[in-house]
């Protein structure tokens, strides 16, 4: 009888798996530097933590829905672990499913053991952690850093192995370098990614730590930042209670009074290596940012009728607007 490719199939069930990326599963290639032992059910109090993890918090509510999850259907993959001792193991990667097996009850975890040294471990549990949706943006660029320093990494290797979009990369690398108070606007408030990355532009250290305060006390949306930053005129505003929807909302919406906002040619922005990344990381994260809130039960309640079709013609021209950027692009690109 052929005896079992315990390597092939846990490779296979890895890359079938949300929890552990085929950048991941690459790492473990027959043509690596490691070396498997296969996949063994293991008492979970053999197993330990790895004190180099990178990710040093864990959600106890997301903790207790997947212990409810492992309750209900067990572990449906095995997690990675290297050995540590006699008859001991450290986690490489799954430290969540661990810990949730733990609360769950569960005497044993399925495992998938192998021979890691050092360096490639934590590269691994970087990459697993750089999976994570709920990842902060800080905890996000400290790994992309450690990838780039530690492991030799190009931006463009990196982005390839993650699935990501280069100039995503290099701006959550900016974040790594960022000055404290930035970095303290980020963790406190998580709708002020696009707010950080004007921030930035500000080389003044006490203009900036003033704005960067005024933003973590709600004082300046992200139009108001800028119009500080480029020296503008504070934009007209009309006394509703709408707040940031209502100023959003005078400000976009195309009346006779207000034409001269959308029709008047604004000057062409200094050009950059960076500018096209800079400006399409801008919105995708002011779209992220206003899907996030448009979520909020709680804000669509408080806006006003009034207020709520100014902003839909608002995003109607804003998508007008993004047609006529495609149709620009398109016409460069005789294929498209």
């Amino acid at each position: 009888m052929a005896r079992t490719d315990f390597r092939a199939a846990a490779a296979r069930r890895l890359s079938e798996e949300s929890e552990l990326s085929p950048a991941i599963v690459s790492l473990l290639s027959p043509g690596g530097s490691t070396r498997s032992v296969g996949v063994r059910i293991i008492h979970v109090e053999r197993i330990e933590p790895n004190p180099e993890q990178p990710r040093l918090v864990f959600e106890q509510e997301a903790l207790d829905e997947l212990a409810a999850s492992i309750r209900e259907h067990g572990v449906l993959q095995p997690i990675l672990v290297r050995p540590f001792g006699p008859n001991t193991y450290q986690i490489v990667a799954g430290e969540r499913r661990w810990r949730a097996s733990r609360l769950a009850g569960l005497d044993t975890i399925p495992a998938l053991i192998e021979e890691i040294d050092d360096d490639t471990a934590l590269e691994i549990a970087i990459i697993e952690n750089l999976q994570r949706e709920d990842l902060s943006p800080l905890d996000e660029a400290a790994m992309f850093d450690r990838m780039v320093r530690e492991h030799g990494y190009s931006i463009r290797k990196l982005a390839d192995k993650l699935g990501k979009d280069k100039g995503y990369l290099e701006n959550r690398l900016r974040l790594a370098d960022a000055p404290p108070e930035i970095r303290e606007l980020v963790s406190l408030r998580k709708d002020s990614l696009s707010h950080a990355y004007e921030l930035m532009k500000v080389d003044d250290p006490k203009k900036r730590r003033r704005l960067a305060a005024q933003v973590a006390r709600g004082e300046l949306t992200l139009i108001k930042l800028r119009d500080k930053i480029e020296g503008r005129h504070p934009r007209l505003a009309t006394p509703t209670d709408g707040g940031d929807i209502a100023e959003a909302s005078v400000a976009v919406e195309p009346g006779p009074e207000q034409a001269a906002g959308w029709s008047e040619a604004r000057p062409s922005p200094a050009v950059t290596d960076d500018s096209l990344l800079d400006a399409k990381q801008g919105l995708a994260d002011a779209v992220e940012t206003l899907v996030a809130l448009l979520r909020s039960p709680e804000l669509r309640g408080a806006i006003p009728a009034t207020d709520r079709a100014n902003l839909a013609k608002y995003l109607t021209i804003a998508k007008l607007k993004l047609e006529n950027a495609i149709a620009i692009v398109r016409s460069d690109n005789p294929d498209a």
